[in-house]
């Protein structure tokens, strides 16, 4: 038997559960995998859905991993600003096969300097923040650039897992996968992106996100400053 594949969830205080839990649940599915959800203690993870997640391991406990992934949320810059999460990540990060994200976790990864120069994914809402790291942006579900696999905005976490199973296992196996979650979807509505919601809600959401994190973009501007980058 091969070593299992470690597969390393960052685990942080308001992150958007679906962008972590959504990659997990498929990812582990690989097949000979270890999957971990990593924060700094084992004490329940705040989510932003209300409720709390274990972890299941350390940093010191999880040094490092054959796939890394970060999901995003309101408790992103929060992260960046925190020396000891983002020297794992950078460490976990520079020996990793696989360095990924979901939604707003891209800005981590680019804050820790692993997407310097990369094509990235984002949450379409802040996708216009990946230059500040140097990284190339791109809408789309999920974005593939050499050992960089990045996904859009929650929702597109599935989608990137499932592509990953499939450069790891083969199309065959990732297509199994999909179909024991019976990934199959048929939204009630057709407003999944902005071009598709139109002017009106996304100006809604906006002004929903704006009185949420008014500083937000702000806030990260001046970090990316404090991590050495213009």
């Amino acid at each position: 038997m091969t070593e299992p594949l470690g597969i390393a969830f960052l685990l942080f205080p308001n992150v958007t559960q679906l962008d972590l839990t959504g990659p997990a649940q498929v990812l582990s599915r690989l097949g000979n995998a270890r999957l971990d959800l990593v924060w700094k203690t084992l004490e329940p993870v705040p989510t932003d859905a209300g409720f709390s997640i274990v972890p299941t391991g350390t940093f010191a406990d999880v040094p490092r991993a054959d796939i890394l992934c970060v999901p995003g949320g309101f408790g992103t810059n929060d992260v960046i600003a925190d020396e000891k999460a983002m020297a794992w990540v950078q460490t976990v990060g520079a020996e990793a096969t696989w360095v990924t994200s979901v939604c707003t976790g891209s800005l981590i990864l680019g804050a820790a300097g692993l997407i310097d120069g990369y094509r990235a994914g984002c949450h379409w809402a802040q996708r216009h923040m990946l230059p500040l790291f140097n990284a190339i942006p791109v809408d789309a579900r999920t974005v593939v650039d050499r050992n960089r696999v990045t996904g859009g905005g929650v929702t597109a976490g599935i989608d990137f897992a499932l592509t990953l199973t499939a450069m790891i296992r083969g199309e065959a196996h990732a297509r199994a996968v999909q179909l024991g979650l019976e990934y199959d979807p048929a939204p009630p509505f057709d407003s999944g992106s902005p071009a598709k919601a139109g002017p009106e809600i996304v100006a809604a959401y906006q002004r929903r996100m704006q009185s949420i994190v008014p500083t937000r973009d702000n806030d990260l501007r001046a970090l990316a400053k404090l991590r050495g980058y213009e």
